[in-house]
């Protein structure tokens, strides 16, 4: 499981060091792709293979929603392996996708990596402990 949020940069070639904490989990290679709400993910292999198969793949493509959150991950998706500093190349269409500067936050957010520019996840991390307990209630509400 892949927790906490760690400050990082992205430096001058688009390459960002993953948190010590996280390198083991990534020797393997790494697939990044936009996420949602601002972000990138970033997916151990399994992790991203997993995904595809319970989620992204069983989309029906003949469907409207279907065919464009498919296009969404897999046209952004980009594969790449960390160098021996434990850094991972981000494509420039994902920076921009993201609006990420050279600040980045880089959370563990179960089995993938959220990479936040890093105003915006201070925005995000806001909303989400403003809210945190409502929204428990109502997915509280949901199971019942």
């Amino acid at each position: 499981m892949l927790l906490g949020a760690y400050d990082h940069t992205i430096d001058d070639k688009n390459r960002l060091t993953l948190p010590a904490k996280f390198r083991e989990a990534f020797e393997d290679g790494v697939v990044v792709t936009r996420g949602l709400d601002g972000c990138l993910y970033a997916y151990r292999r399994p992790d991203w293979d997993r995904l595809v198969e319970s989620r992204l793949a069983t989309m029906d493509p003949l469907r409207p929603e279907g065919r464009r959150i498919q296009r969404f991950f897999f046209s952004g998706a980009a594969e790449a392996d960390l160098d021996k500093q434990g850094r991972v190349m981000i494509p420039a269409q994902l920076i921009e996708h993201a609006k990420l500067g050279r600040e980045v936050v880089v959370a563990g957010v179960n089995d993938r990596l959220e990479i936040w520019d890093r105003a915006a996840w201070r925005k995000e991390l806001a909303e989400v402990e403003g809210s945190a307990e409502d929204v428990a209630e109502r997915l509280a509400d949901q199971r019942d």
